[in-house]
């Protein structure tokens, strides 16, 4: 094991005995959510991917050290600190752990860390991607390269809806990252179930996808597996909606100058204000939507 990686008894238990285990990253308690719908929301998800049949492990770096697996302690003191807190990507781990700091760990950094800890299934809300102009910002989130080398299936809701989706295939295909649609053929946009560009494959079940990413380790693949799974259809935004108050929020991140890896929570932060806190709700409601399916995954894999 990593010496600068802990993994909390129940989950190295479950590890040891071959039973289902889901990763869970810690960005969304410290920036995506305020406090304490943050530290609810999080606890919520992890009871969620109990109630379907496997371990949660929530992961975070906490004074220096890798977690696979929060106590409920932690998973406070990160939603008290909020944005005091870190936003962990790959180039952050070093220093993070060198210095003792605290770090809430992205989709990169949480699959890092579960890839570590020997968890092969993580659920998130939506993947970062290619940004809006990136042909002149290059603004691409290191999500889509994690997904490239490391051999975690990531569950989610497909992109986030502020960010370039075609090209965000576009990336992922270059890299041979395959992009599986859960019952749908469509790449579902976050907050909507739609997006007008198609995934590469559709499955309809928990067993074909433990049966797609079976084979892919077979293959000696190095990558990872994305598996985009559409928000419930009674909690789905509206998409002229929810599309108004994204541009607008990129004006406003324009016109500030904010840029980077500070550029998707002021966005998410900002359409959660321009639509009067509906588009939260949707977010916690897809994320324990992502927490189902990947435990139920998880448990399909470990039965076979």
């Amino acid at each position: 094991m990593n010496k600068y990686l802990d993994i909390s008894p129940e989950v190295q238990q479950a590890l040891n005995e071959g039973r289902p285990v889901v990763a869970l990253e810690s960005t969304i308690i410290s920036h995506g959510m305020p406090y304490p719908k943050n530290v609810e929301t999080a606890l919520m998800v992890e009871q969620c991917v109990r109630d379907n049949g496997a371990v949660p492990a929530t992961i975070a770096v906490i004074g220096g050290r890798l977690k696979a697996g929060l106590s409920h302690e932690e998973i406070e003191h990160l939603g008290k600190a909020g944005r005091a807190v870190t936003k962990a990507s790959r180039r952050d781990l070093p220093a993070l752990v060198a210095r003792g700091i605290d770090g809430a760990t992205t989709v990169t950094t949480t699959m890092i860390i579960a890839h570590m800890a020997g968890i092969k299934i993580f659920a998130t809300g939506g993947i970062g991607g290619v940004h809006r102009g990136a042909e002149t910002t290059m603004d691409i989130s290191a999500d889509l390269e994690e997904l490239a080398q490391t051999p975690v299936m990531v569950v989610c809701a497909g992109a986030k809806s502020i960010l370039d989706l075609g090209l965000t295939l576009e990336y992922l295909e270059t890299k041979g990252v395959p992009v599986i649609g859960y019952g749908t053929e469509e790449l579902p946009a976050f907050y909507t179930r739609k997006s007008g560009f198609a995934v590469d494959y559709r499955v309809d079940s928990p067993k074909e996808l433990a049966d797609m990413f079976r084979a892919q380790r077979g293959l000696d693949y190095k990558g990872g597996m994305l598996v985009t799974n559409p928000i419930p259809e009674e909690y789905s935004m509206d998409k002229e909606v929810i599309d108004a108050a994204i541009e607008q929020a990129l004006k406003e991140c324009k016109e500030q100058g904010i840029h980077g890896k500070d550029t998707t929570p002021f966005l998410l932060a900002k359409v959660v204000e321009l639509t009067g806190g509906d588009s939260l709700e949707s977010n916690i409601k897809l994320v324990l939507n992502n927490a189902k399916i990947a435990a139920l995954t998880a448990k399909e894999l470990a039965e076979n």
